[in-house]
């Protein structure tokens, strides 16, 4: 019963996932395609993590883990750049 609600989810989230890469390609305005990346991001942690679970290991959390810290800084430094023009003051 687990394993299909899992299976069901991953297939949920594969399709949400193809939906903003779709966005970020085709993203009217640049501050369209940085939402979409930064929930490209979460997306791949709910699918690593539903990997885990169907897997039973926990090397997939740690990759999420990794995952969500690299989109943090990076949905950041982009936001940053946007607004002040550079990154590094």
């Amino acid at each position: 019963m687990l394993a299909t609600a899992v299976l069901i989810a991953m297939v949920m989230v594969i399709l949400a996932l193809v939906l903003n890469i779709w966005r970020v390609i085709i993203g009217p305005d640049v501050t369209d395609r940085i939402l979409a990346l930064d929930t490209l991001y979460i997306n791949s942690i709910a699918l690593l993590v539903l990997l885990g679970i169907h897997m039973a290991s926990a090397h997939y959390f740690e990759a999420a883990l990794l995952i969500a810290m690299m989109g943090f800084i990076g949905t950041s430094a982009l936001c940053k750049y946007l607004l002040r023009g550079d990154i590094i003051e």
